[in-house]
């Protein structure tokens, strides 16, 4: 099921769960809401620089279409892009990770390639470290309590390299590259 048929179901089902009539374009609108999504402000620039060094992958939950618009957002050129509609399944499942190891050879990388880079720890990080892939959590939420919009990963994975921002990640690399 597409993202966004997915999160207007998910709408629907809270709104009756919580007690509160909507309407089938309200549930759509929710659907149809990721394309409002902003970006992280530090994104789109650090995106930019890393470009300069490495391949840049996408391994999205959301649609096509949903991506295109924060694509176009990030203002950057990826080498590649696997979502959800295209592979079937959803992050965290094993499948979306065989997929991309699968996929990366045909840009002439190999696993060993890969670091990882993501804000959650149950649908990113555990996973990749059950697929042996080297990570990088970006922690936005380093200055609140929770997991925000995602599940408690149950016992936390090892992580390789932590950054509260990708802008954090890029200057790293930049103090390195000196």
């Amino acid at each position: 099921m597409r993202y966004c048929d997915l999160l207007s179901i998910v709408y629907k089902r809270l709104a009756e769960e919580w007690g509160i009539a909507v309407k089938i374009a309200e549930c759509d609108g929710y659907g149809q809401s990721v394309r409002n999504w902003p970006v992280f402000p530090d994104s789109p620039g650090a995106l930019q620089y890393l470009k300069k060094f490495y391949k840049l992958i996408i391994l999205s939950n959301v649609d096509n279409r949903s991506f295109s618009f924060s694509n176009d957002a990030l203002g950057v050129e990826f080498d590649a892009i696997y979502t959800a509609e295209d592979i079937g399944s959803y992050k965290p499942s094993d499948r979306n990770f065989a997929y991309m190891l699968e996929h990366v050879g045909n840009l002439g990388l190999a696993k060993g390639d890969i670091l990882h880079t993501a804000e959650s720890l149950f649908h990113d990080h555990v996973p990749a470290r059950r697929h042996r892939i080297a990570n990088c959590w970006i922690h936005r939420r380093h200055a609140q309590k929770g997991f925000g919009a995602t599940m408690g990963p149950g016992q936390a994975p090892e992580i390789d390299f932590k950054f509260n921002s990708l802008a954090e990640l890029a200057k790293a690399h930049q103090e390195a590259s000196q």
